[in-house]
């Protein structure tokens, strides 16, 4: 059944839609689907809803219009629905998702518990396999994009950077071949990782250039925002949020740890279907599409600023993407020409 595309709903399309979302237990997938892209097994895991179960409820979902699928390597997880347009149909989408997230629907204790664990033997997994491959990272990450291939692009948006000089902050550095670029324009940079294996290979950069003002701590940004680190004026995530159990949270955390009119800056793959990445890469996520990024900056309460493209003759597509966290008055602290 197609979307309504006009100025009015068809009336058995929003029947159908406000059936699938009448049920306390949909209205909780739907705001959990919010946050995230989830298999219907992580589903069954995080309610406590046997898999047969659960497929029905999302077969549901999926004939109303209100979550969609997307494949990831052997793996179909569920989503909510892309909205860019400005029909009816998506007013509804957007007042309705909105609605749905204000509620209380997952504060539930042990629901809590559930998605923790499910977080967890996703975080789990990704540093297992930089565990086994760090001393091979490189050679892997050649396979799709390696740094000499877009750290000039990369550079080039540091050189723009107009902002304060005071704090950066790395989220997952990998060998660290970006860090003596931030420590010649910061004052204090802080690279974080999650793999003890590849936050060594940081460590090495680091003292290999003597960059004294470089820290390397292992942790991810929840840890972060509990050690009262000061407000960071620059962060970048450089071709990291495919190996992120969750990358929506990475936007909601830097948020917070952002300085007013600080930058956010993403590197990251588009979306792909060159599945052997995650087994050969450790992806667990073949790219992102530009909209979501945009939404999950939007809903973390971060304005988007430029971006740029860069293709690469392997079929994949790298996009730079700048956020920044609003400062009343205050333009955006990057002011550059592509």
């Amino acid at each position: 059944m197609e979307t309504p595309t006009g100025a009015h709903l068809d009336h058995q399309r929003l029947a159908q839609a406000h059936k699938a979302a009448g049920d306390a237990l949909r209205l909780s997938i739907l705001q959990l689907l919010g946050r995230g892209s989830f298999g219907v097994l992580e589903l069954s895991q995080v309610f406590d809803v046997k898999q047969s179960g659960m497929s029905h409820h999302l077969k549901v979902l999926a004939q109303a219009g209100l979550v969609s699928t997307q494949r990831e390597g052997t793996s179909i997880f569920y989503r909510r629905p892309l909205i860019s347009g400005n029909d009816a149909w998506s007013q509804w989408l957007r007042t309705t998702f909105s609605a749905i997230d204000a509620s209380d629907g997952l504060q539930d204790s042990g629901l809590q518990h559930n998605l923790s664990r499910v977080l967890n033997e996703r975080t789990r997994a990704c540093a297992e396999f930089f565990a086994r491959n760090a001393d091979a990272f490189k050679e892997q990450q050649d396979l799709i994009a390696s740094y000499d291939q877009y750290g000039q692009a990369l550079e080039s948006w540091l050189a723009g950077y107009q902002g304060q000089s005071r704090y950066a902050l790395e989220v997952g550095p990998g060998e660290g071949a970006f860090l003596p670029a931030l420590a010649q324009r910061f004052q204090q940079v802080t690279a974080l990782d999650i793999s003890a294996p590849m936050l060594a290979q940081a460590n090495a950069m680091v003292n290999q250039h003597q960059l004294s003002n470089v820290r390397c701590e292992l942790g991810d940004t929840q840890w972060l925002l509990q050690q009262e680190h000061p407000a960071v004026d620059f962060a970048v995530a450089n071709m990291v949020l495919h190996h992120v159990p969750a990358p929506q949270n990475i936007f909601a955390d830097v948020y917070q740890l952002l300085a007013p009119g600080g930058a956010l800056l993403i590197t990251d793959l588009c979306r792909h279907d060159q599945s052997w990445a995650k087994q050969s890469c450790g992806d667990l996520w073949l790219g992102f599409e530009p909209d979501d990024l945009t939404d999950w900056a939007h809903s973390a309460g971060l304005t988007a600023g430029d971006s740029q493209f860069l293709g690469l003759r392997n079929g994949f597509q790298i996009q730079f993407r700048l956020f920044y966290r609003p400062a009343r008055g205050a333009e955006s602290p990057l002011e550059r020409t592509l």
